[in-house]
């Protein structure tokens, strides 16, 4: 899980006791440790500039003064040397004995400031801090340096605000928040990694608030008009927040749980997951208490924060208030989608029966989009009409008539080479050949939806669409279109631009007077046709036939 581990030391209580838990880790894991400490010479340089003027009168004659600089500046910077080093060989040593590489970092200069400088130029892929140091007085609960440094960091950080040993507590278990997001869920892979390695029960909590909403109704009742409040429907809008949207939020937060559930059960880890209402800050605190957890993990951020956040504001109260130690985590994971899809979405009857429907070598990829689609847009029922949304995203009717088309085309070929009659779906432009069929598979159209193609019928519709040499045009005259003219027109996409390029073909021809149409006429009329249809459209979603007619169009 964790193969770099930082530790910021100072000599303090909470210092020593990250230590010792650093040290566990190290062996749980097998990971490098490396101690760090900041020490402050150019401060106490300043300092000492600023109190001359308080030394003794032998000590103002300027040589003097510069004596007493430099031997001052030597001493200081030595012994503060000598006293980081002296604080690191802690650890050093206790790595040591358990048999972990350890690495020494000190530097000068500002304490948070060059820690968050230091770990983000280094692999570290967690830090281990005290959340008090030698400064600490009898309320405190988070020092300074450990809230600006875990406020500037994004690498997973756990804080220590016990001065236990690791063993204290032995039955005392990981409790992870649950809350939906990525971090959260990310939040409990490290708990499990964690209660495996420790040897520690771990826990689900997820918390929902309902008291917002009384809240801000009740906020309301003491400012709306009567007039506003009619308007408003006050009543109405109190008990849809109370049977519906409450009990709409703790199934979303259960299904959260849920999830974390399955996801805990492919981990091999048996996971305790407990809901409830309120605050979401208070709820975790008090639970933590009364479960008196050894350790609380949390995302960095959660699911209603922005990306841009230093800490949610759930997960900055908890750090502050809990007693037990707290790991905030910056990682993310999403779990598989059907997992998340089964734990938090349904699906009507009428869904279902249309899926079913789908072909079978395409059916798993056609249910992972619909679910998609419906997490991202937060439905929680899929629905035909959800559905019909997701068609038009993958395939847009414009996508569908022209695959019916070429469904058509297909099965008229097919026909005309005398292998028996196809069925086609008007609907969908499903085929079946030789049988007629009862309903169709795709999209549970009748048997009335079919229309029957054989050779007889399809020789009907290709002199309908052509294949005659002899039409009557838009003046009711008659011209001799080839087939390769024929053939130029319909790769116009609707009826209606056929119609139209046709019409101003014919009138070419009059008055070119050509005794017939050929490729030539038609093709660059049905080139700017298709231009002018095509405007600005993405050349991506282009035929071939398409790019072709645009490219004789530009070359002239």
């Amino acid at each position: 899980m964790y193969k770099h581990i930082y530790v910021p030391i100072d000599n303090s209580e909470h210092s020593n006791a990250a230590i010792e838990l650093a040290v566990a880790l190290g062996k749980a894991f097998g990971a490098t440790l490396v101690g760090s400490h900041v020490y402050a010479a150019r401060m106490h340089d300043y300092r000492f500039r600023q109190m001359e003027y308080t030394l003794p009168p032998e000590y103002q004659d300027e040589e003097e003064l510069e004596k007493q600089r430099r031997i001052h500046d030597s001493l200081i910077t030595m012994g503060l040397q000598l006293i980081s080093d002296s604080y690191l060989e802690v650890l050093a040593q206790k790595a040591a004995a358990a048999g972990l590489p350890c690495k020494k970092a000190m530097m000068d200069g500002k304490n948070y400031a060059e820690l968050v400088r230091d770990i983000q130029r280094s692999a570290c892929d967690l830090v281990v801090i005290g959340a008090l140091g030698m400064g600490a007085v009898k309320h405190s609960s988070l020092g300074s340096v450990c809230e600006r440094t875990v406020r500037r960091i994004t690498t997973d950080v756990l804080v220590v605000k016990s001065v236990a040993s690791p063993e204290a507590l032995p039955g005392g278990p990981i409790v992870a928040g649950i809350d939906g997001s990525p971090q959260s869920y990310a939040g409990l892979q490290a708990a499990m990694a964690l209660g495996k390695a420790f040897h520690r029960p771990v826990e689900a909590v997820a918390v929902y608030d309902p008291v917002l909403h009384y809240t801000v109704f009740h906020s309301l009742a003491s400012v709306l008009t009567a007039k506003a409040a009619r308007v408003f429907r006050f009543k109405e809008q109190e008990q849809l927040h109370e049977e519906v949207i409450d009990t709409g939020l703790a199934k979303i937060y259960q299904s959260h749980l849920e999830v974390a559930r399955q996801v805990a059960h492919e981990a091999g880890v048996d996971l305790t997951v407990t809901l409830l209402d309120g605050k979401a800050f208070e709820r975790i605190l008090r639970h933590a208490d009364q479960r008196e957890a050894w350790l609380l993990v949390l995302g960095r951020v959660g699911v209603h924060s922005h990306e841009t956040m230093d800490l949610g504001a759930t997960t900055e109260n908890l750090l502050r208030l809990a007693p037990c130690h707290v790991l905030i985590t910056s990682r993310k994971f999403t779990p598989p989608m059907d997992v998340k899809a089964d734990a938090s979405i349904t699906w009507t009857p009428e869904a279902e029966a249309r899926m079913e429907r789908v072909p079978g070598f395409v059916k798993a990829m056609a249910r992972t989009a619909v679910l998609r689609f419906a997490l991202e847009r937060g439905h929680s029922v899929i629905t035909n009409s959800v559905i019909e949304q997701v068609m038009d995203i993958f395939m847009p009717r414009r996508t569908a008539e022209k695959t019916r088309e070429l469904a058509l085309e297909l099965a008229v070929e097919r026909s005309r080479a005398g292998h028996g009659p196809v069925y086609i779906c008007r609907a969908c432009g499903h085929t079946v050949r030789e049988a007629e069929p009862v309903v169709c598979v795709v999209c549970g159209g009748e048997r009335a939806a079919f229309e029957r193609l054989d050779r007889a019928t399809v020789e009907a519709l290709a002199a309908s669409e052509g294949a005659l040499q002899e039409e009557e045009t838009f003046d009711g005259l008659t011209l001799r279109w080839t087939e390769e003219a024929n053939r130029v027109l319909r790769m116009l996409p609707s009826g209606y631009l056929r119609r139209r390029a046709k019409a101003r073909i014919e009138k070419a021809a009059r008055v070119q007077q050509a005794e017939g149409i050929g490729k030539d006429l038609a093709w660059p009329i049905v080139a700017e046709v298709l231009e002018d249809r095509l405007g600005t459209q993405d050349r991506d979603t282009m035929t071939p036939e398409q790019h072709l007619l645009r490219a004789t169009r530009a070359t002239g």
